[in-house]
């Protein structure tokens, strides 16, 4: 097939081997399977494209897994000298992970919650609220009340309570 040849992969045979047993194995993710497909297919030196024909693919998925795991081989080759199968098959895992992505942080923190519950958990009555049972917005209430936060949405504190539920 037409195209320029993909970079040149190494594989040890160490490395190919934990590729296939970590392709056949039951509990590997098919994220891992396929990028372990890839690798796998790179190491025959043909193109980007035909790779990604064959797996079924995009040829930029196939370039990017492809220059994730040159990046990485000094890591794996020390990984490889330990004589660990687990550290090798830990350090292939690695390789072959998405990489963290960012994200927003977390508004309430774990503290917060744990008062927030602790509020539900006592009795309105006691609190000199004229209610039975806490709703929604009256827990919001109580807690901007003791200050705990600037501002909650009552349907911040229900989403609270259904995640505590057993």
């Amino acid at each position: 097939m037409p195209g320029p040849r993909s970079k040149e992969i190494v594989l040890t045979q160490r490395q190919r081997e934990v590729l296939h047993q970590m392709i056949r194995r039951e509990k590997s993710s098919q994220q891992l399977v396929r990028r372990a497909k890839i690798i796998l297919a790179a190491a025959d030196q043909r193109n980007n494209q035909h790779h990604a024909d064959l797996l079924g693919m995009t040829p930029t998925t196939v370039r990017l897994w492809i220059e994730r795991w040159n990046m990485a081989s000094g890591t794996l080759l020390k990984a490889e000298a330990d004589e660990n199968e687990k550290s090798l098959s830990a350090a292939i895992c690695n390789v072959l992970a998405d990489d963290t992505r960012p994200g927003r942080p977390a508004e309430f923190s774990p503290e917060l919650f744990c008062q927030i519950i602790a509020i539900a958990c006592e009795k309105p009555e006691d609190l000199g609220r004229p209610i039975s049972h806490w709703s929604q917005r009256e827990l919001a209430d109580e807690v901007l009340k003791r200050n705990l936060v600037d501002k909650i949405s009552p349907r911040s504190v229900g989403r609270f309570l259904k995640r505590s539920r057993p």
